[in-house]
């Protein structure tokens, strides 16, 4: 078990992208990790674009981001949300402080950006937000994933197998 002893942080509010979170969850479960849904409120459901529900672990307020080795931000339309909380942008900021793996998929960029973590750093994401990705600093690439450092970036769901693959990597 790869990941075993390793405690990761996935970020939850509504209109996620439901496979942008689940695939990553279960791979990271597979591989040993423990994997927190955090959200605004614990113990709440939350619905993905397409209805699949998730019911968090812990509120932002309850996470010590000190106990965990890694984070994941899913795509959909949920980091809009994600990146109006303050804690959010906190523990963004702390994982690239301290060079933990960041993953973000598809629109998950927008909580990078606004974290101001991604000048100079190579990425990708979904074409419809390449603009915001580079105005913010970032050097984006139409490719699948990407591992700049700590921080692994993918486009949409077809890519989910070569971004876990990375993203599991940056453990090791």
């Amino acid at each position: 078990m790869p990941l075993e002893n390793k405690k990761i942080i996935a970020l939850v509010s509504d209109d996620f992208e439901d496979l942008e979170l689940w695939y990553p969850v279960l791979r990271l479960r597979e591989a040993g990790a423990t994997v927190h849904l955090v959200a605004e409120k614990k113990e709440t459901v939350y619905h993905g674009k397409y209805g699949v529900p998730v019911t968090s672990n812990y509120s932002f307020d309850e996470v010590t981001k000190e106990e965990y080795d890694g984070i994941l931000v899913p795509g959909g339309w949920s980091p809009d949300k994600l990146r109006r909380f303050p804690k959010v942008i906190e523990f963004v900021q702390y994982f690239n402080q301290q060079k933990k793996p960041i993953g973000q998929i598809c629109h998950a960029g927008w909580v990078l950006i606004s974290a101001g973590i991604l000048n100079g750093v190579n990425v990708t994401s979904t074409p419809g937000i390449k603009d915001d990705m580079t105005n913010a600093g970032a050097i984006w690439h139409d490719i699948p994933a990407i591992t700049d450092g700590h921080i692994i970036s993918s486009r949409r769901p077809p890519d989910l197998p070569e971004y876990m693959k990375q993203y599991i990597a940056a453990f090791e």
